[in-house]
């Protein structure tokens, strides 16, 4: 049985405030968690038992997941009281599994969704003799990330920060953020201490003369870091774009393009399209347009109201006219009749945006 370990220890701060009170792995895309469909996908590959590196709000992940019966998988779970970064949560989470040294283990960032051959990576570091496999992706503009070039065989040759020049960008391939780890590869990073993996690990594991591997894999790939991206990263799996969607059996698609969970209430006279996703117990009332968002549990969107390519936190009210365009809305906030919302604005949770109110991503 192969074991992974899921990184969700992160306070996703770039979400806020959608992960104010929920962490940024348990957000809904396409009607499920984002770490429910990891997991799922992880299951399909093989994995038989993952052990959640948990610390921000980590009693959300327990509640909802269990001990993964439901989703048919073993779930176990590690909790760091302290921030460790990437290497430390790795080796914090090692304590929960149960493989021998010379196993695999999958490690998967908790905010990526990807297309990845799991399967594939896992039986590529397998048949290498690599300490660890990085699944690597290419990008239009790396200066965003840290560089990872590879030889003709694909052998990593170094960690490069973020290039400041253009002579600096010796490649276009970055580190997509998932791992295929020998498993006593894990056990010499250092416990209880926070260890960087790209500027302490895998470095060290390149002097010390260890094959570590790159493969390029071009499939979809999206880091759900901002609320803009992780709305397109859920229309992205209503629509089909990125696949391995786990489309919860109850819903309805409508439209051939958006989705509505059971127990929504939709107005035969609204508009919902851009692959949508429309929550339990959520209200549309007739002549609302919904375009390409992301809305939560129970939220109430009045008559004529329209959303364009925004996240809306559970329990939000939209009142009849108002117009939200690429903007977040907080759970429990109420947006009044006819208030317009602008580009890149962050309503707070429980925030009152008064009726006829414009508010610009510059407002206070």
């Amino acid at each position: 049985m192969i074991e992974a370990i899921l990184l969700v220890g992160g306070q996703g701060t770039r979400l806020r405030p959608l992960t104010a009170t929920t962490p940024k792995p348990m957000l809904p895309v396409a009607g499920q968690p984002i770490t429910v469909h990891q997991i799922r996908r992880a299951r399909a590959a093989g994995v038989g038992r993952v052990v959640l590196g948990t610390s921000y709000r980590a009693d959300v992940f327990t509640r909802a997941l269990g001990d993964g019966a439901d989703l048919g998988i073993d779930v176990a779970y590690a909790h760091e009281t302290t921030p460790l970064g990437t290497g430390g949560a790795i080796r914090n989470a090692a304590e929960e599994l149960n493989c021998g040294p010379n196993d695999p283990v999958v490690v998967f960032n908790g905010d990526i969704i990807n297309g990845l051959d799991i399967a594939a990576l896992v039986d590529g570091h397998a048949s290498s003799g690599a300490a660890v496999t990085l699944h690597l992706t290419t990008v239009e503009d790396p200066r965003r990330y840290g560089l990872v070039p590879t030889d003709e065989t694909g052998r990593v040759l170094t960690f490069l920060e973020k290039p400041e020049t253009e002579a600096e960008i010796v490649t276009n391939q970055i580190n997509a953020g998932c791992y295929v780890f020998r498993r006593s590869v894990i056990d010499r990073i250092a416990l209880g201490r926070p260890v960087s993996v790209e500027r302490e690990t895998f470095p060290g594991l390149l002097r010390d003369g260890d094959l570590v591997r790159g493969v390029v894999d071009d499939s979809y790939w999206l880091d759900l870091g901002t609320p803009w991206d992780y709305v397109q990263g859920s229309v992205d799996l209503v629509t089909g774009r990125a696949p391995g969607a786990q489309i919860p059996s109850s819903a309805q698609i409508r439209g051939g393009q958006s989705l509505v969970l059971d127990g929504a209430n939709v107005s035969p006279e609204a508009t919902l399209s851009g692959g949508t996703t429309i929550d339990r117990g959520c209200v549309v009332a007739a002549d609302a347009i919904v375009d390409g968002c992301v809305v939560m549990t129970n939220v109430h969107i009045g008559q004529g109201a329209r959303l364009f390519r925004s996240a809306v936190g559970a329990g939000a009210k939209i009142e009849a006219g108002a117009v939200i365009t690429e903007a977040v809305v907080g759970d429990g906030a109420r947006i009044g009749r006819d208030a317009v919302i602008g580009a890149g604005a962050r309503i707070g949770v429980g925030a009152v945006v008064p009726d006829g109110i414009t508010v610009t991503a510059n407002s206070d």
